[in-house]
């Protein structure tokens, strides 16, 4: 499904894109554990009322915070705008959040996203470009993560690749995907929540069936610019909610309150000298291996390997050279380097006990801003953060407000890192009764 024909122009526009470390550059873009995802079908085969996903949300409170200054992409945060150096890109307010909320623990799935699009897309039709061919494993070997059968029994059309890809995050998010991901599980049915806590944590644990409805929730994606519709339920984070929960200590470490890393305070400043260390994957299975060195995110750092690896039941050469973008194996070698690691492995923490803010997968804000050009050509950008697998440090400040067109079908096929980090306003209540 909406594999690209034509492998020498796709390659073409990802030349072009002048390396794909650098893709989210201002220029170019000017439980603890893994969530899961239960089937929830009858023996027919048939969701009865959508799969059963569980999410955990880390609580976000000190309401009112400031917010501080910051130019793209560069190495400083600033109390207020008029204290930043002029620049021709301009200087942000960001992190400033007025209210508590709660934000993903961890990035979605992919175990997560196939259980939503078995349940969204049951009979297999694909109405709302929620799947393209180059996310399956003969595709693209050593990204491929999700796998569609035509012949499949209604409601099981999309299977997780291979085991390993299960707690991985999910790599090929557009924001109108995440944003129908959300209006699944606001138009779903929350089944149980559960407030924990952990040392200085307080994190939720909601138990959600998940709603075929996704045109129409949070979102309502018949508009373009899709703003909240709701004050209270699931939605994508905004870009001042994500920074705050990745930056902003409430304690008063850091700089003005507000960390250089989502790992560990830094310096600003001082380059990447102070940035945690990169994971090393497992050859085989993706798991973080270096754990105990702290702090520590997926990112390709300068002069080091970037965190890769191979699932096991692929042969090593398909990983190196097999991919749906007709690069030769060298071209693709090094514009292909980082892969995704299993969710909340790295175990480094931001303030408020959220893993994986920094590497791993960007991730997606609902904030819309105007594009890098001035002119949208009807066109949504928003805003993304994080940082990813196959950039370096300077990707996970706090300043990298990278964007992007909410749409952008060319990162559909060639860019697998990608994701979704949920997000909860208001008071969320478990259903009592059933209808």
């Amino acid at each position: 499904m909406h594999f690209p024909a034509r492998r020498s122009r796709l390659s073409r526009s990802v030349l072009a894109a002048s390396g794909l470390a650098a893709l989210l550059a201002s220029s170019a873009l000017a439980g603890s554990g893994p969530a899961s995802a239960e089937p929830h079908a009858p023996a027919g085969g048939t969701p009865a009322r959508g799969s059963v996903i569980t999410v955990t949300t880390a609580k976000v409170g000190a309401p009112g915070n400031p917010a501080v200054g910051v130019v793209p992409f560069t190495d400083a945060v600033y109390q207020s705008c008029a204290d930043a150096p002029a620049s021709s890109s301009g200087c942000q307010m960001v992190g400033g959040v007025s209210r508590p909320y709660e934000i993903g623990q961890l990035e979605v799935t992919v175990g997560q996203w196939v259980a939503f699009l078995n349940t969204a897309d049951p009979g297999g039709s694909d109405p709302h470009d929620l799947y393209d061919g180059t996310e399956s494993s003969t595709a693209w070997p050593k990204y491929g993560q999700i796998n569609f059968s035509a012949g499949a029994r209604r409601g099981s059309h999309y299977t997780v690749a291979y085991p390993e890809w299960a707690d991985k995050p999910y790599g090929f998010a557009n924001f109108l995907r995440a944003a129908r991901f959300v209006n699944s599980l606001y138009n779903g049915r929350v089944l149980s929540k559960q407030a924990t806590s952990s040392g200085d944590f307080d994190y939720v644990t909601y138990k959600v069936g998940l709603s075929a409805d996704t045109e129409r929730g949070m979102y309502d994606l018949a508009r373009p610019d899709a703003t909240r519709a709701h004050r209270s339920g699931f939605v994508v984070p905004s870009q001042d909610e994500w920074i705050k929960a990745a930056y902003y200590d409430p304690h008063g470490g850091g700089t003005y309150s507000y960390w250089k890393y989502p790992t560990n305070a830094g310096v600003f400043g001082d380059g990447d000298a102070t940035a945690p260390a990169p994971t090393v994957l497992n050859p085989t299975t993706g798991d973080v291996t270096n754990a105990a060195t702290q702090p520590l995110a997926s990112y390709h750092a300068s002069g080091l390997p970037a965190p890769s690896w191979c699932p096991g039941e692929v042969r090593p050469a398909a990983c190196s050279t097999v991919n749906p973008l007709g690069l030769d194996p060298t071209t693709y070698g090094q514009l292909y380097q980082g892969s995704l690691g299993t969710v909340g492995q790295a175990a480094a923490t931001s303030p408020w006990g959220t893993l994986d803010q920094g590497g791993n997968a960007v991730e997606w804000t609902d904030t819309i801003t105007p594009p890098p050009s001035g002119e949208s050509l009807g066109r949504v950008w928003r805003r993304l953060h994080g940082g990813i697998s196959n950039a370096p440090a300077f990707q996970m400040w706090p300043s990298a407000i990278g964007l992007q067109p909410q749409d952008n079908v060319l990162f559909d096929h060639i860019y697998p890192w990608l994701g979704i980090r949920i997000g909860v306003i208001g008071d969320l209540k478990p259903v009592t009764t059933r209808p």
